[in-house]
């Protein structure tokens, strides 16, 4: 999964839950204003200690790029090898009995229906999506063949992402329970829409020559039915080309805009959806491939850069197992995605990261859904 940049301090307001400053009143009990005056500084003590290690994490990463541009080993001295400081201070203390302001929630991430709206809203574009799950999975199957992944490398990456049992339209953070997304991530390998965004940008044109080539295949009005969607596919391609070719502005365009969020919905389509996804695990053996790295990457080394992005992922995959054992996860994830990452977090090293995925993907290929997919090969 590709990750924002931001600027350190930006971020770090965003990975630290926000509180208010509230102000004791002059009538608030004598021991809730002395409380709230020490949680006060010992919060700030903290935000003041996080700023500086999330900012050398930033630097250091600025330095490891450059240095592998230049072709130079790097070693220990080229990460940060503390952990990120916790928060131990007391407690934020219950204010008095009089109402306070809640702080204004963060828009909702939109979900599968406000993309299939959006889609047919701004580009008359809906998904023909399977008949069932089986369907979507020899699509994909078929897909990942064609474009040389192994059925270890794509097996290993659902069963990860998903759980072994994901579904075609399934979204981070959504359950039977829960309504509300976590992210936009849909799907077999969890696509966000900004790389939906980037993949329509930089493969349109492959995209519409394979929709092409199978409509010639069709009559009457299934091919004109075809055809419709490869126009609207067509007009998606073009409205995600109206920004620079540069991931900030493709991931503006996917989450701030309504045309956006309805490019995401091609992820769906049983045609288009399995060539999205696997153009993005393709990408990333295209990335190491360039980066020098020639060894087939394992799942678990594939997964590696789909969580972190293809950057911070090879420089764990090339990373020498003496390395691994030292440097911490932190080195590789932005404040925001670190903190939401249960596996980064508990994980601490880049050794223990790689051998928790390779170990939850050995006990999710055994489930259902993981087994159904393998079969589809």
């Amino acid at each position: 999964m590709q990750l924002s940049r931001f600027a350190a301090l930006a971020v770090l307001t965003l990975a630290v839950p926000a509180l208010a400053q509230e102000q004791p009143s002059a009538d608030a009990p004598a021991a809730y204003r002395v409380k709230l005056v020490r949680y006060e500084k010992a919060h700030r003590a903290y935000e003041k200690r996080a700023a500086v290690y999330w900012g050398e994490v930033a630097a250091m990463r600025r330095l490891r790029i450059d240095r592998r541009r230049r072709h130079e080993p790097l070693g220990l001295a080229d990460y940060v090898l503390a952990q990120p400081p916790v928060y131990t201070g007391p407690p934020r203390p219950v204010g008095p009995a009089r109402p306070v302001e809640p702080v204004p929630e963060k828009p909702p991430i939109p979900v599968v229906a406000d993309f299939l709206k959006a889609a047919a809203d701004e580009f008359g574009f809906v998904p023909d999506l399977p008949r069932s799950e089986s369907d979507f999975k020899r699509a994909y199957a078929r897909a990942a063949s064609a474009a040389g992944l192994t059925k270890e490398q794509i097996v290993g990456v659902y069963a990860f992402e998903t759980g072994g049992n994901g579904a075609y339209d399934t979204q981070a953070g959504i359950t039977p329970k829960r309504t509300r997304a976590i992210s936009p991530a849909v799907g077999y390998n969890q696509l966000l829409s900004t790389n939906t965004v980037s993949l329509l940008a930089e493969h349109g044109e492959r995209y519409v020559a394979v929709l092409h080539a199978r409509a010639l295949m069709l009559r009457g009005e299934d091919r004109r039915q075809f055809e419709r969607k490869i126009g609207a596919l067509r007009r998606m391609i073009a409205y995600c080309r109206t920004v620079p070719p540069r991931w900030s502005e493709y991931d503006r365009l996917a989450k701030t805009t309504v045309g956006g969020w309805g490019v995401h919905a091609a992820v769906l389509d049983v045609d288009i959806g399995p060539l999205l996804q696997v153009q993005k695990l393709v990408d990333s053996l295209h990335f190491a491939r360039a980066k020098g790295y020639d060894a087939p990457l394992s799942a678990a080394e594939l997964e590696l850069m789909n969580l972190t992005g293809d950057g911070n992922g090879i420089d764990m995959v090339t990373m020498p197992a003496a390395l691994r054992e030292k440097v911490p996860t932190a080195n590789f994830f932005q404040p925001e995605g670190y903190w939401r990452n249960p596996i980064a977090r508990r994980s601490g090293t880049v050794a223990r990261l790689i051998a928790e995925i390779a170990d939850t993907m050995q006990r999710e290929e055994h489930s259902d859904g993981a087994k159904d997919l393998a079969s589809a090969f």
